[in-house]
């Protein structure tokens, strides 16, 4: 390869590792070089973009890196403080762009939070799918105490059951037209974050009318402003 071309491979390197604001002042730091040809400017460009300036009201930094938790909650991303850290080994564009919106979705529960869940609607929502995925696995010999299904919070037993015991791969088909994803099923705010994302992820919400009504008309209000200030 020629030294120019070389220069250039490097210097566009450094470029798509260096920090940088965004246009609504949103920093972007990178901890660790990211890997795979990933534009970061241009993910986060998208997500801003994409969602409606007020739910991103939370959002201050995002930190690109690798971070013990990744490892510790076998996850990607996590929100924390005003603060996304995603990481910096994505598989490509829209992965990152998944993992973002995903960690936003947790930041407008806490600015939002009494409009998504006083009414109570998208527990019941949730209670009524776990119910119904347990009487499935039950009867497929997957069994587990029924306490499990009716604990809305995240439990790293139930997530264990889910993903060791019964595994991810056998669950997909399982809960096919009842949560999206087998993470979905792991917590009422799994299954928030998980359905918010998909809004932005697939313009056609035909599905997710279907399969989530509640949820969907709730995620549907919080485009709107207006309508949720005045609640």
């Amino acid at each position: 390869m020629h030294i120019n071309q070389l220069l250039e491979k490097q210097k566009k390197r450094l470029q798509k590792n260096s920090d940088f604001y965004t246009a609504r002042g949103t920093h972007v730091y990178f901890k660790d070089d990211v890997v795979n040809d990933i534009d970061v400017e241009e993910v986060v460009a998208k997500v801003e973009a994409k969602l409606p300036e007020h739910l991103l009201s939370e959002i201050e930094m995002i930190v690109v890196g690798w971070f013990e938790e990744f490892e510790e909650r076998n996850i990607n991303a996590f929100y924390d403080s005003g603060a996304i850290y995603v990481s910096n080994i994505q598989d490509d564009h829209d992965d990152m762009f998944d993992d973002i919106v995903h960690e936003i979705a947790h930041s407008v529960e806490d600015a939002y939070g009494y409009q998504i869940y006083a009414d109570q609607k998208i527990k019941e929502e949730f209670l009524r799918k776990r119910e119904h995925l347990h009487n499935i696995m039950w009867k497929m010999g997957f069994k587990a105490p029924k306490s499990f299904f009716l604990n809305v919070e995240f439990n790293d037993d139930f997530d264990d059951f889910l993903h060791k015991e019964v595994g991810y791969d056998k669950l997909a088909p399982i809960m096919r037209g009842v949560f999206i994803s087998p993470y979905a099923a792991t917590s009422l705010r799994e299954y928030f974050a998980t359905m918010f994302t998909e809004f932005y992820l697939d313009s056609n919400h035909s599905f997710f009318k279907k399969t989530s009504p509640t949820l969907y008309n709730k995620i549907s209000m919080l485009q709107n402003q207006e309508i949720l200030d005045s609640q």
